[in-house]
């Protein structure tokens, strides 16, 4: 698993590379979209307003919402508005309620048209406003319906005989008697403040006020999810599924990409490394036939996790890098002997990169002397799936050329069993990296050395393993 951090730069890289096929995607997602409206036909909905005039706590609102709701209020609006096709049932699923600010219950109700949705708004507030009015009104209860006025009948006793005792008392203008018939209307207006008060604390006048202001407003617009938020939602929805799968394939990506991890997995030591101009439409993998048509037009035939390549060097400073690996490896041997150049199969880069290590180190003239000259070089191509290595012959002993990035440890340590199943010691690594390259000077004449044969395909896997 790479342990990278995903960066922004990271996913501009996948925009950048893999635009073609986030496109597809997203417009396959966009068709998901347009079928699943397609799937639920359009709706509209709209509110009416119920207002609850007096003074009205959070939990009684709420218990009001739940009665515009119940299945006494919309039973009896679908017994109203008898609808074919429209059973009790399905229009408690498309009526809701909420209180608002304001002692406000508003109830919303959905339809396919906005007539209906209209309607079916209006008819449920009537019916709330009608139920919660008889709820009210109702006088089943004796004890609850004698109870204030069996008060109020006491009130007025208590005022006649309060009038009674204000009649008796002293007619004269003494303290005593002022002092009393100023208590009495003391008393007199303090029952009639209560009663007042006792009044308006009634939830039963309350309840039955309540009002609906006005007709529900006629519904413009689909309710969401209308089919272009669905078409814009498949195709957001499918271009981000594409992003993170690119970057959890990234994150588990088992590729070795260091040097060590690389020397490691063949058990040898790395030589050096080299650079291979071209552009990364060079690198693609050989291919015909419509699957290989149509990962080029999607443009996942080159791999979007690579590195941007750097600016290439001259022509002398990239020689100069395979003359020093030509160097090591002579140094490296303690014989000078001929030597299998083994490219995994596939490895574009890496075949480049040997093809020139081949002809650098057949530029030297003392190849082919008893002096301490450059090896002999033979490039092979192994696959990768079931490597298969020439055994030793003329050659003795392998140098693995390969890119970064593209082989695992499983697959580099079955291409070194390879190489000693065939009875080669890996005495090598190279790396091989691409680079842009730029055009050459008009004045400056390409070099000319000698092209020694290059062994590759399924000549290069001959002989008995």
């Amino acid at each position: 698993m790479s342990d990278d951090t995903i960066r922004l730069v990271t996913v501009g890289r996948i925009l950048r590379r893999r635009w073609r096929l986030l496109a597809v995607v997203a417009v396959l997602g966009a068709l998901v979209g347009y079928g699943a409206s397609l799937l639920f036909p359009p709706s509209y909905t709209t509110s009416a307003s119920v207002l609850l005039p007096g003074q009205w706590e959070e939990r009684e609102l709420l218990t009001q919402a739940e009665i515009a709701t119940s299945s006494e209020v919309v039973d009896r609006a679908a017994d109203t508005l008898h609808w074919s096709g429209v059973s009790a049932t399905d229009l408690r699923d498309q009526v809701s309620a909420k209180a608002a600010d304001g002692n406000i219950i508003k109830i919303s109700g959905t339809a396919e048209t906005p007539a209906r949705a209209q309607r079916l708004s209006d008819e449920v507030a009537t019916q709330f406003v009608t139920f919660a009015g008889r709820i009210a009104g109702d006088t089943s209860d004796p004890e609850a319906e004698s109870g204030p006025e069996a008060l109020r009948q006491k009130v007025m006793q208590t005022n006649r005989r309060i009038t009674d005792l204000a009649n008796a008392a002293d007619p004269g203008q003494t303290v005593e008697s002022v002092q009393a018939r100023t208590e009495l209307e003391k008393l007199r207006t303090a029952l009639a403040e209560a009663m007042k008060k006792l009044d308006e604390a009634d939830p039963a006048s309350n309840k039955a006020n309540m009002v609906v202001m006005g007709p529900a407003a006629r519904p413009t617009g689909e309710a969401p999810p209308t089919r272009t938020q669905l078409v814009v939602a498949g195709a957001l929805l499918a271009f981000l599924c594409a992003v993170i799968g690119h970057l959890a394939a990234a994150r588990m990506n088992r590729r070795l990409r260091t040097e060590a991890e690389i020397a490691a997995a063949l058990g040898s030591t790395l030589l050096g490394t080299v650079d291979v101009p071209g552009d990364r439409s060079a690198y693609r993998p050989a291919g015909h036939g419509p699957r290989a048509v149509i990962r080029r037009l999607l443009g996942v035939d080159t791999r979007w996790d690579l590195p941007t390549p750097q600016a290439a060097g001259d022509e002398a400073s990239r020689r100069t890098r395979y003359r020093r690996v030509c160097a090591r490896l002579r140094n490296q041997l303690s014989a000078p002997r001929p030597l299998l150049v083994v490219v995994p199969d596939g490895d574009e880069i890496a075949r480049r990169a040997a093809e020139q290590l081949v002809a650098e180190a057949g530029t030297d003239a003392s190849a082919s002397s008893s002096s301490r000259g450059y090896p002999t070089l033979r490039a092979v191509e192994v696959p990768v799936l079931r490597p298969m290595v020439p055994d030793r012959g003329t050659e003795s002993g392998a140098l693995v050329v390969l890119s970064a990035g593209n082989w695992t440890a499983v697959e580099l340590g079955g291409i070194a069993e390879a190489c000693a199943d065939a009875g080669h010691e890996v005495v090598g690594i190279v790396l091989a990296g691409p680079v842009r390259s730029r055009p050459e000077r008009a004045t400056r004449r390409p070099v000319q050395h000698a092209a020694p044969a290059v062994a590759v395909g399924d000549d290069a896997r001959g002989g008995a393993v």
